[in-house]
């Protein structure tokens, strides 16, 4: 497998990478129409952890973390790692050092399509991953590959400079000419859901605040007491 390194890829505005940091996947995943999101088999290894960033890219070979190697050079303050490979990977390609090396270039946290380890570790130094599996296999550094291409992961397609949103309910992509139009998309859902928050604090129903029971009507939903329903009194 032969590949390239690709060197300065443009980037979202680092404003617009701030704006979607201040909202949760689910809300920037809905605000831009149920878009977006990694499969739900990408799982935090931590809790209460939310990151954002820009994407830097890694396609490499099963069990072979030559390339994230290669990836680290290219790595910068702001940055996110996204790690996949050629087919399907459980192995422990990234851990501490790696983390390491990366914390040290202002990296901000790793999404993998593959394994972890030295989970404690990451935990403790707070650097957040992100990753397909948990495992202390280790892996070779034999096989070429590549940095800052496009990669896919569950069926979305992640290019360098793309932004990258996680926490505990999974990861997002943003591609990065919409960074500023998707910040705006989830202001504006935020504040939809504040109002419809206040509105059910004060015993509002959502079958009366989004027009509900019409749809049951229409679908053919209906309501009968307990004794209508079973014939039985009650």
């Amino acid at each position: 497998m032969s590949g390239v390194i690709v060197t300065n890829p443009p980037k979202a505005e680092q404003k617009d990478v701030e704006a979607l940091a201040a909202f949760g996947v689910a809300t920037v995943s809905e605000a831009m129409g149920r878009a977006g999101l990694l499969g739900p088999g990408i799982r935090p290894i931590q809790q209460g952890v939310r990151m954002a960033g820009t994407a830097v890219t890694v396609l490499g070979w099963p069990g072979d973390n030559l390339m994230i190697h290669a990836a680290v050079e290219q790595c910068g303050e702001g940055d996110v790692l996204v790690v996949t490979t050629t087919s399907p990977s459980t192995d422990g390609m990234f851990g501490e050092l790696f983390a390491t090396a990366l914390q040290r270039r202002g990296v901000r946290g790793l999404i993998i399509n593959a394994g972890v380890r030295d989970t404690q570790e990451l935990r403790e130094m707070d650097f957040p991953a992100w990753s397909r599996a948990v495992s202390a296999q280790g892996t070779v550094k034999a096989t070429g590959g590549s940095v800052n291409v496009p990669v896919a992961i569950d069926g979305q397609v992640i290019r360098p400079g793309d932004v990258i949103l996680a926490d505990d309910d999974g990861v997002v992509v943003v591609p990065r000419e919409r960074a500023r139009a998707a910040a705006e998309a989830s202001e504006a859902r935020e504040a939809k859901e504040a109002r419809a928050r206040a509105a059910f604090l004060d015993g509002e129903l959502g079958l009366d605040r989004y027009g509900l029971r019409e749809t049951l009507r229409q679908l053919g939903v209906e309501y009968r007491t307990y004794e209508e329903y079973t014939g039985e009194p009650r």
